[in-house]
């Protein structure tokens, strides 16, 4: 099925964890098919992530997050048609939807190529525009899931490779910061997956090493708060990192401390050990993969429940302290 495949288009848009667990998959494509030229549909902004991949022939950027707005409609409506016709211009042999989505299975469908190859276990329809659907699990890592079409694809798996975009590993902020240092991401897409600023704040106060704190620009408030109770410990580099620079940042920590976020992938892709706070959200699924992880999450009986709003007792992130989550760390790095 797969011996003439000469070209491949991989749909993942977002988010950045998400696509950072794709890499992997990149990796095992190319390497059984080194001569097929590989597109991939992004989310713009994300592109930057990608951008210059010596894997990726082309990027589809789109501006899904404008999409939705209603005021939008007539350029969203000629976004589309340009990505539909683009799309089946390029005569694609295969589309590989990795997202799982109404919106993802659509743009496979606009592919118009020959195979396409989707999760059994898609949202919202998705599934109804592929020609092969693959069985992922739910009760799996992204990683692995993601894997398993590579295997359908007669892909080996055995070895996981993180192939990024080439970036530049001493960018100019580095010179800013200590030698030493622990890098923090105290926020999260989602409110639910939030432990408190304040006490990410007071947990580098406790640490021995200076802690630099990263958020996007948006973000700019939480790591703000973070600073302001870490008894001087920290800094913050919120808003004034790039992607590229992003994963300079964090391969040069000692270790890294977050919740279930984005850039918490970055670091386990980077063998960097991650220290990931976890409450509503299944670190089977979408924790740190590796072994030199660790995730920390108080055990309750309604966890996971993948809430995206903390609940009316949010216990699994109100009840754990500061003090639980050092001793888990000073414990941690005192047998490295």
């Amino acid at each position: 099925m797969f011996d003439s495949v000469k070209n491949i288009l991989i749909i993942k848009p977002s988010a950045l964890g998400d696509i950072v667990h794709s890499l992997p998959f990149l990796a095992v494509i190319k390497k059984k098919f080194p001569n097929a030229k590989i597109d991939w549909v992004v989310a713009f902004g994300l592109h930057k992530f990608l951008e210059g991949h010596p894997m990726i022939n082309r990027l589809w950027i789109i501006k899904k997050d404008q999409w939705k707005k209603p005021g939008n409609l007539n350029h969203t409506l000629k976004e589309i048609n340009e990505l539909k016709k683009g799309l089946k211009a390029s005569e694609y042999d295969v589309s590989i939807d990795l997202s799982g989505l109404l919106r993802s299975g659509i743009i496979t469908w606009f592919s118009k190529a020959g195979i396409k190859l989707g999760f059994k276990e898609s949202d919202e329809g998705s599934s109804l525009f592929y020609t092969h659907k693959i069985h992922g699990s739910m009760n799996i890592h992204a990683i692995d899931r993601y894997l398993e079409i590579a295997k359908f694809m007669g892909c080996s798996i055995d070895k996981i490779d993180y192939p990024f975009a080439p970036y530049d590993p001493c960018p100019s902020i580095l010179k800013e910061l200590p030698e030493d240092f622990v890098v923090m991401s105290p926020s999260a897409g989602k409110p639910a997956n939030r432990w408190q600023a304040k006490k990410f704040g007071r947990l580098a106060a406790k640490l021995l090493l200076p802690t630099v704190v990263i958020a996007s620009l948006g973000e700019a408030k939480i790591a703000r708060e973070v600073v302001a109770h870490s008894n001087g410990k920290a800094i913050s580099v919120a808003g004034m990192t790039g992607l590229k620079e992003l994963v300079a940042l964090i391969g040069r920590a000692s270790f890294f401390v977050c919740n279930d976020t984005g850039p918490m992938h970055i670091a386990a892709a980077l063998n960097v050990p991650a220290f990931a706070i976890f409450g509503p959200a299944n670190p089977l699924r979408t924790g740190p993969y590796g072994t030199i992880h660790t995730v920390i999450q108080r055990k309750m009986d309604c966890a996971p429940c993948y809430a995206k709003q903390p609940c009316s007792h949010f216990r699994c992130m109100n009840e754990l302290s500061v003090e639980d989550v050092f001793k888990i760390i000073d414990q941690k790095i005192r047998q490295t």
